[in-house]
């Protein structure tokens, strides 16, 4: 059976756009990966991305995310990020996001994640979000934080997060 088309998701930013990271995307994506190694891989994060080869993408967007939600964030058309809904137990669901290093900073990011948990909450009847950031990662600490997530857990690598959707 074919996997139900993924809506796009508008953000409260003009221009930014999540649409979902499909095949079609491959080159695009690679490019962006190809610029952005060293800060997908600075705390140890993203190793396979800032590795990749074109094939390596093609592979990747090929196998399409299951149940999972997979996003490309657009800006004016352009891809700028990812940000992924990982349905590890739902309603309880986990993330992960990043974006071009140039983009950092001017509020994407949290706008792109905005639009995905209300997505999430509305559509799948999410109830909780989770995310795990690594130590020394201070800027995803804090878009978490901006979104309301709180510390629910810290290991050895990382801190894990938690949003609950309803209340």
């Amino acid at each position: 059976m074919a996997r139900p088309s993924v809506p796009d998701l508008p953000t409260r930013t003009p221009g930014l756009v999540l649409s979902e990271l499909t095949l079609r995307d491959a080159e695009a994506y690679h490019r962006l990966l190809d610029m952005n190694r060293a800060h997908l891989s600075r705390l140890g994060d993203y190793q396979e991305e800032s590795r990749a080869t074109p094939a390596w993408v093609r592979r990747h967007l090929a196998e399409g995310p299951g149940p999972d939600l997979r996003y490309g964030i657009r800006l004016h058309g352009e891809l700028i990020g990812r940000v992924d809904l990982v349905a590890t137990d739902p309603p309880r669901y986990g993330t992960g996001y990043w974006l071009c290093r140039s983009r950092v900073g001017a509020g994407h990011a949290t706008a792109a994640c905005e639009a995905l948990y209300g997505h999430a909450a509305r559509a799948l009847g999410a109830t909780d979000v989770f995310a795990g950031v690594t130590h020394g990662n201070d800027r995803s600490t804090a878009l978490l934080t901006r979104l309301g997530f709180e510390p629910v857990a810290v290991f050895e690598q990382y801190t894990r997060f938690r949003l609950r959707l309803t209340r």
